[in-house]
């Protein structure tokens, strides 16, 4: 019988990541990363977990691979 950790992500759902690991990912405080999306409209948007302001947001971590990917391959280009 095998067990899965919350921390194994299965393969129905993607890998989502808080503001707090997506500042560590980036390397960039979380103020970093909110000056990042405000100026950059191809940044992945969040999930937002609840209608509140203050709800909890989170990023795919796929999409955030792939934008970042993208901005490597027009680095290449340039």
């Amino acid at each position: 019988m095998t067990t899965h950790h919350a921390s194994e992500p299965t393969s129905t759902f993607p890998e989502l990541l808080t503001m707090a690991d997506l500042a560590a990912v980036l390397r960039r405080t979380r103020s970093g990363v909110d000056k990042l999306r405000a100026r950059d409209p191809e940044f992945p948007k969040p999930l937002k977990d609840g209608s509140d302001r203050r709800s909890r947001v989170y990023f795919v971590r796929s999409e955030v691979e792939a934008y970042l990917q993208a901005r490597l391959e027009s680095r290449k280009g340039a």
